[in-house]
Formats: structure tokens, sequence, C-alpha cells
């Protein structure tokens, strides 16, 4: 085991990331969180999941009417950012070396994110967005134009945070790339490879990632193939073992 491999520590806890404090884990260079979109029982609306086969011939699916989650309802963003807020770094001295907050939303939320930011001094934020070749909102096809695009808000304090881009102009928009051979867990899952280029701009090796809404555990997958420590919190059993068993188990062995 070589020093490189020492200093990479991937965890992930069955439990609710306002339990952090038990774990004991250190402060983060970047927490990225994928938070409830709040769709409740329309999140298959518009997917061909809704009905059997795909087909509104066969009859509604056992996914008629159903909630991703059932602990969407129960999510508290003010509590999400009372947990981001202790457990990313303190603003630092230096330039360049600043922490921020990357979260995942639907573009209804945009504002109402912002707004709880700034309550905790997120005084800044920058929309991202995430171009995708298809859309799973096949039932409206005939309806509307069909949305094709995931969004995303980079939150800091005050001082521009770290930032990586080798020479290169990174753009507001990146393709949603699905990209290599990694297990489908979590109906909402994010691909590896996107969550891999937003961490290579905003951290260096070694430094720490937290994802405090976890899924599928593909931002700890993202961050062990990048030399990242992460710490992941997932309080749904099913997900957290199917995360350990096809996402994780692999990767632990090369570590460790």
């Amino acid at each position: 085991m070589d020093k490189f491999e020492k200093k990479v520590k991937i965890e992930l806890y069955n439990d609710h990331f306002e339990n952090a404090k038990r774990y004991q884990i250190p402060r983060a260079q970047l927490i990225i969180a994928d938070i409830p979109y709040n769709i409740g029982i329309n999140a298959y609306g518009s997917r061909s999941d809704w009905y059997v086969g795909g087909d509104n011939k066969n009859g509604e699916s056992d996914k008629a009417g159903k909630e991703f989650f059932d602990t969407d309802k129960d999510f508290k963003i003010y509590n999400f950012f009372q947990f981001c807020t202790r457990l990313l770094k303190k603003e630092p001295r230096e330039r360049g070396q600043a922490p921020c907050m990357i979260i995942f939303c639907s573009w209804q939320q945009l504002n109402e994110i912002k707004d709880y930011a700034k309550q905790f001094g997120f005084n800044h934020a920058m929309p991202l967005f995430f171009i995708k070749s298809t859309s799973s909102q096949v039932l409206k096809a005939n309806m509307r134009i069909c949305g094709a695009t995931e969004t995303a808000l980079v939150l800091y304090r005050d001082k521009l945070p770290k930032f990586n881009n080798n020479g290169r102009m990174i753009l507001d928009w990146f393709a949603y790339d699905r990209g290599g051979n990694y297990p489908k867990i979590h109906p909402t899952q994010k691909p590896v490879s996107v969550l891999k280029q937003l961490i290579e701009i905003y951290t260096d090796p070694y430094d720490v990632v937290i994802d405090p809404v976890a899924g599928s555990a593909s931002t700890l997958r993202a961050c062990a193939e990048l030399g990242r420590s992460c710490y992941g919190f997932e309080i749904k059993k099913d997900f957290y073992n199917l995360a350990k068993e096809k996402m994780l188990s692999n990767v632990q062995t090369q570590l460790f």
C-alpha cells in the first residue's frame, strides 16, 4: 500500500446526516448533495415507469402515484444547511483555498435554496446546467417540450472557492455524461463521470468531500477514483446495502 492510498478514506454511514457528530468526521473542502426535489406522488408522472412496460395500454404499474422515496417529506432544508455550516471548512485566510457546496436541485428550488444559503452566510451562488441527450418525460412528448436538463447551485461564502481549471475555460453547462460501467442503484442517481468533473474542479487530491444524502454512493465512488476522502450518509437501509455491495465493494478493496 503506497502513501497515496493511506491518506484516502471512503466511509458510508447508514444514518441521518444530523447524527454526524458521533462519527467525528473531518471538515470538508466540498459538500455535494442531491436533495429531494419535493415532487411527491408525481415522481413517476411523466416517466414510462408509470405504466407496465412503459405502455399505457397495459395499465398502471406499482409506481403509479408513488413518491421516489418515503423520506422526502421529512427532509428539512434548514437542518441541512445547519449541518453544512458545521461540516464545511471555515473560510481560509489565503486566496484560492476556500471551500464550497454544490447542491443538485430542480429549477423551481433555485431561489429557495439561495435564500436559505444566505441565512447561513453563503452569500454567493452560481447555477450549473447539465445537458442530457434525451428526456425521461416520454409520456409528455406529444403534449409539451420535455425537460432534458439538470440544475445545480455552487454556493460559497465570500472568497472564491478553490478552482482547478488547468488553463482552460470551464463553462456553466456540462454534458450529462453517463459513461463508465457503474451499477444503477438509485432512481435519481447522478453519473459518476459528472461528479468526477465537479470534484476535480473544486478539490485537490487528499481533500475531504461529504455527501449528506448519498443515495447510491456515486459521490463516494467518484472520490475514491480521484484520491479524495469522502464521507456519506444514507438513511435508507436498502440503498445503503446496495451501495456497499455494488458501488463501493471493489473500490474499498483497491484502496485498503
